[in-house]
C-alpha cells in the first residue's frame, strides 16, 4: 500500500461518510496485499499519522471531515459487525436526565454480540449481552436522527440496568417509581 494510494482512497470514504476503517474493509482496497505486508504498511500507515488504530483490527480516518460527535457509535457499531447494539444503561439515561452522574469516556450498549470492555483513544465501549432477540430490541429503542446506533427508551434502559444487575441507586427515585407504575415510555 503506498503512501498516496491510501491518501487518496481515504479522501474518496470520506466523501461518502466513511472514516471507521475495520481491517477487512482497507484489505479490500488492496487487494494485491500479502497478509504480512497489509501489517507492515498499516504499522507504517498508522506511524504516519494516516490512520489511527483504535481497537485491533479497527482504524479511524484521523483527518476525515466527515468525523462526527456519534463517532463512538460508529466504532461501536463496526466492533460488533452482524449484531445489534443500542445505546442503553447509565449513558442513554443521563441523555434522559435520570440519573446524577454523567458517565465521562464510556459509553454503555446492549448488544446481541458478545459482551466486552474495549478501550479506545476516545473512551471506552462497554457492550453487554442481551438475549432478547431483534424483534424485541427494535420495540423498545428508537432511531435518533443522525445516529449510528438505535437508543433505549427511558423505559428499556431502566429494565436493562435491572436485568443486568447494576446499582440504580442513581437513577432519579421519580423515575423509577414511574417505571414500576409503568408510566414511562
Amino acid at each position: 500500500m503506498k503512501r498516496l494510494e491510501l491518501m487518496s482512497k481515504l479522501a474518496e470514504m470520506d466523501r461518502k461518510g466513511i472514516y471507521v476503517l475495520p481491517k477487512k474493509d482497507l484489505a479490500k482496497l488492496f487487494p494485491l496485499e500479502s497478509d504480512k505486508s497489509m501489517e507492515q504498511s498499516l504499522k507504517r500507515m498508522v506511524d504516519d499519522k494516516l490512520l489511527q488504530r483504535v481497537a485491533r483490527g479497527l482504524y479511524v480516518n484521523p483527518n476525515a471531515s466527515s468525523r462526527n460527535r456519534w463517532m463512538m457509535e460508529e466504532i461501536a457499531k463496526a466492533l460488533r459487525p452482524g449484531s445489534m447494539s443500542y445505546v442503553s444503561l447509565e449513558s442513554v439515561l443521563s441523555e434522559y436526565g435520570v440519573i446524577s452522574q454523567i458517565p465521562i469516556n464510556r459509553m454503555t450498549l446492549m448488544t446481541t454480540g458478545a459482551s466486552g470492555l474495549i478501550d479506545t483513544p476516545f473512551g471506552t465501549i462497554e457492550f453487554t449481552h442481551t438475549k432478547r432477540n431483534v424483534a424485541q430490541i427494535v420495540k423498545n429503542t428508537l432511531v435518533a436522527k443522525g445516529r449510528p446506533l438505535r437508543i433505549a427508551t427511558q423505559t428499556a434502559a431502566i429494565r436493562d440496568l435491572l436485568r443486568v444487575g447494576r446499582n440504580t441507586n442513581m437513577v432519579e427515585e421519580e423515575a423509577m417509581q414511574a417505571y414500576q407504575e409503568g408510566e414511562i415510555a
